[in-house]
């Protein structure tokens, strides 16, 4: 525990302690002190992404931000991912230890006219059509393709490869496991 605790940044370490504040106790755990000042002064969008035994177990997020910090937004996520993901269900006091977490925080949206424009290990994508909306994290295991990257964001929204879509990307800072 304690190796594992010197290999997450303190973005892990506050998504790691909301999801067991919560699971332990059912309660949101307030903002603590000792946090870098952008988690307290900066707001953005934030996914937090949950894995047990390599297989994804939860991933919550928000495009935008709509909590007041970054901090917040890391809590509300985090107990989303824990409890909330429909995919799942809620993780359970004795999956604690197991549990791999990671923390993306999203820049802003830039809207694009061509597919031509991604990169999958680069850039995240988000595809509209009207008021459906799917979006995808870059860099992930399995997709390989901007094409693969799109077919999925249409499958999560509900939109048919036929139909014509509004492309927007966005870069995130990743925060995962053996970054300090």
């Amino acid at each position: 525990m304690q190796k594992r605790e010197q290999q997450e940044d303190a973005y892990i370490q506050l998504a790691r302690q909301a999801v067991e504040a919560h699971v332990r106790t059912g309660k949101l755990l307030p903002v603590p002190a000792g946090l870098p000042e952008e988690m307290y002064q900066d707001r953005a969008g934030v996914f937090v992404s949950i894995k047990e035994d390599g297989q994804l177990r939860g991933c919550i997020g928000t495009l935008q931000a709509v909590q007041p910090s970054i901090a917040e937004e890391i809590i509300h996520n985090a107990v989303s991912s824990s409890s909330r993901d429909p995919r799942f269900p809620p993780i359970r006091s004795g999956e604690l230890d197991r549990l791999i977490i990671s923390v993306d925080v999203l820049g802003p949206m830039e809207e694009i006219d061509t597919p031509d424009k991604l990169d999958v290990r680069r850039y995240g994508v988000v595809v509209s059509k009207g008021y459906r909306r799917g979006l995808l994290l870059p860099n992930l295991e399995g997709v390989d393709t901007v094409e693969a990257q799109i077919a999925i964001a249409r499958q999560k929204a509900g939109i048919g490869e036929e139909e014509k879509v509004q492309l927007e990307r966005f870069e995130v800072i990743r925060h995962e496991r053996g970054e300090v």
